[in-house]
C-alpha cells in the first residue's frame, strides 16, 4: 500500500462563484482502477473542484509491475506518475493501494477485497474522508478491472444510515479513454466546462509518460483533447468532460 497523501497540492485561484458550490459538501472521492485512468476520465473536473476549494482526494486501486500493451510497467515509475498528476491537478491526498509485484492480481476475483478498500481499508475510503461526491468508473468500461471497480464502488456508495457508513450524495460515472467502444449504453447527462483547467489535465497526462501514446491512439494527448474538445463544442464550451448521474441530492 502506498501512501501518497503527503503529495503537496499546488495552489490554484478558486472562483467564489464557481457553481460547484451546489454539491452537498467540500470533499471529493475519486475511485480509479488504475492510476491515470482519475486524469483520462475526469482530471479536467478534479483540477476544477480543487480550485473551487473542494478537497479532492483519489483511490488508486492497483498497478501491475511487469509486461504491459506497448511496454513494461514499472511499479516506482508508476507510482512517481501518479503522484506528480495528482499534484498537478490539485489533489488534496491519494492512494495507491494494491501493487501487483507479479503481474498475476486478478481483482475480478476479489470482489468482497474491493468493496471493503473503497469502503473503510484504504487512507481515503468513504469511512476515512467521508466524501459528499464520489467519482467512479462508469458501467460501461469494457477492460475487466474497470467492471470489477465499478461494481465494487457503485456497491459502496450504496445508501446507508448515516450512524453506519458514509453514503455520498452524488454518485457520477466517468469514461475512460477507450470506452467508446462498450456495449453497454448509458445516458450521459452531466457536463462539467474544463475549459478554463484543461492545462492542468494535460500537465497530469505528461505525467504518465509511460502510459501515453502517439497521437491516433485513444490515450494520446491529442486525441483526449479531441474528445473534450468535441463534448465541450456540442455544448458551447472549448472543452467538457461528461458524467453518468447515478445519484445526485443537492
Amino acid at each position: 500500500m502506498s501512501d501518497l497523501s503527503s503529495t503537496p497540492a499546488p495552489v490554484r485561484d478558486g472562483t467564489a462563484g464557481d457553481h460547484f458550490s451546489m454539491l452537498p459538501g467540500p470533499d471529493v472521492l475519486v475511485i480509479a482502477p488504475h492510476p491515470d485512468d482519475e486524469t483520462l476520465g475526469c482530471g479536467g473536473t478534479i483540477a476544477r473542484l480543487a480550485a473551487a476549494g473542494h478537497r479532492v482526494h483519489v483511490l488508486a486501486v492497483t498497478v501491475r509491475v511487469g509486461r504491459m500493451w506497448g511496454g513494461h510497467s514499472d511499479g516506482d515509475v508508476r507510482t512517481s506518475e501518479f503522484k506528480l498528476a495528482c499534484s498537478a491537478l490539485g489533489v488534496t491526498s491519494a492512494e495507491l493501494a494494491w501493487r501487483d509485484e507479479e503481474g498475476s492480481l486478478d481483482i475480478t476475483t476479489r470482489q468482497r477485497d474491493l468493496v471493503n478498500l473503497i469502503e473503510r481499508d484504504s487512507a481515503v475510503s468513504l469511512a476515512a474522508v467521508r466524501p459528499a461526491t464520489a467519482l467512479i468508473p462508469a458501467a460501461g468500461g469494457f477492460h475487466q478491472d474497470h467492471q470489477a471497480v465499478h461494481r465494487a464502488a457503485f456497491a459502496a456508495c450504496r445508501v446507508h444510515s448515516p450512524d453506519l457508513k458514509p453514503t455520498p450524495r452524488a454518485v457520477l460515472g466517468y469514461s475512460g479513454a477507450e470506452e467508446a467502444w462498450s456495449s453497454h449504453a448509458e445516458p450521459w447527462r452531466v457536463h462539467v466546462d474544463i475549459s478554463a483547467h484543461w492545462e492542468a489535465k494535460e500537465e497530469a497526462l505528461r505525467a504518465y509518460g509511460t502510459q501515453m501514446r502517439p497521437d491516433g491512439n485513444p490515450r494520446s494527448i491529442a486525441q483526449v483533447r479531441r474528445v473534450d474538445a468535441a463534448a465541450g463544442g456540442a455544448l458551447g464550451m472549448r472543452y467538457a468532460e461528461t458524467f453518468v448521474p447515478y445519484r445526485l441530492s443537492v
